[in-house]
């Protein structure tokens, strides 16, 4: 499992865990201004603490041979698999004051497994591809990565949380392509799929659409409408969307955070800007200069995975290293489009700014194996035997 004598320490990205340490450092201070004067010292002090043992989470993890602890990646996947569908399907499932049943309750905490089981269907498609190498111009190879992708997707699904399941198809799409999937495979797909998603957002526009979607998933439909209509919801779909373009604007070039009164913030007005609209409050706080700031610090997570995933010689660290990749990418690109109102309303956190302890430690997980995988870029030379 330790492989001490065979990792070359040299190459131990300090870099990358300092940016993740500086972005977490400035979430603290972030979700201390979202939640006001009153609630704001202990929320700090619980996200300095979640950053502390998520650093040393990510720490543990890097120093495990990430080739090992692919070796239980069918473990992983089953316990993963039952505890999504445990949210909705079991007596442990809560809402947390929402409508959708995303989280566990265990004893003293409330887990959403749906960010953990990112990193499981990360690891057993990597596992799956790099098997099926030799066979990527396969039909077969691709429905059968599909369903291991939906599986778990599935039930995260029906929870209903669509953001986390878009992530997930999303991390397939970019794995799949990077596994050599042949283009008499991948012509087809983009044929058939563009203009499915497509037909499906006129779809969705359409006063039938209801009548045949379930009532439970109307809110999602609205949201889709909403945003192709932004000027009939102004005052009720869109205005969460509207009041943080309005914060993000107030804070001009320079930002709010040394100039102006702490007590005077336009993102009061905006629900969840704790967790998935923390961007607004970094508009609001930083302003433009500042924002460009934490976007280049998150773009620079991406870009070093991207990084390590590029000079790795092993196929199973690569294809690690492409879903971790995938997965940051997506959603830093949604959740800032969704508070920009570039993209429809949906719930996904920030990486390493959101308050939220699963998505904090699921980060930390995944930032420990692209560690990991950076220090043995020559390849550990192991494939599990899972497939």
């Amino acid at each position: 499992m330790f492989k001490f004598k065979q990792y070359d320490w040299k190459r131990y990205n300090f870099s990358l865990l300092v940016v993740v340490i500086i972005l977490c450092v400035c979430s603290a201070y972030f979700v201390k201004f979202a939640m006001g004067e009153e609630d704001g010292a202990s929320y700090f002090k619980r996200q300095i603490i979640a950053m502390i043992a998520g650093i040393l989470l990510a720490i543990f993890i890097s120093i495990i041979d990430y080739s090992r602890i692919c070796d239980f990646v069918i473990i992983y996947y089953i316990l993963g698999t039952l505890m999504v569908a445990a949210t909705r399907l079991s007596p442990l499932g809560t809402k947390m004051g929402t409508d959708s049943y995303r989280w566990l309750k265990l004893p003293g905490v409330n887990f959403q497994p749906s960010e953990l089981c990112k990193i499981i269907v990360i690891l057993t498609l990597a596992v799956f591809f790099v098997k099926m190498e030799e066979k990527m111009d396969s039909w077969k190879t691709f429905f059968l990565g599909f369903l291991l992708t939906m599986l778990p997707t599935g039930f995260i699904l029906i929870q209903s949380d669509l953001s986390s399941s878009l992530v997930i198809i999303f991390i397939f799409a970019m794995m799949v392509f990077a596994a050599g999937l042949a283009y008499k495979i991948v012509i087809p797909i983009l044929a058939v799929g563009i203009p499915s998603l497509l037909g499906i957002v006129w779809f969705l526009d359409q006063p039938i659409a209801k009548s045949i979607i379930p009532e439970k998933h109307w809110y999602q439909v609205n949201r889709v409408v909403a945003f192709l209509h932004p000027d009939q919801f102004t005052l009720s779909l869109n205005y969460q969307q509207l009041n943080s373009i309005q914060s993000i604007a107030s804070g001009r070039l320079t930002g709010k955070l040394i100039n102006s009164d702490s007590s005077v913030r336009d993102y009061f007005w905006v629900d969840v800007r704790e967790s998935d609209f923390i961007f607004t409050v970094v508009g609001e706080e930083m302003g433009f200069i500042g924002s460009c700031a934490i976007i280049g610090l998150l773009c620079a997570i991406v870009f070093l995975c991207i990084r390590t995933a590029k000079k790795c010689n092993d196929p199973l660290g690569k294809m690690i290293a492409i879903g971790i990749s995938a997965m940051f990418m997506f959603q830093i690109f949604t959740n800032i489009s969704v508070a920009a109102m570039i993209l429809p309303n949906t719930g996904l956190p920030l990486p390493f700014l959101s308050n939220g302890i699963s998505s904090l430690f699921s980060g930390m997980i995944a930032i420990g194996i692209i560690l990991n995988i950076g220090m043995q870029s020559n390849g550990s030379g192991h494939s599990s035997s899972f497939f």
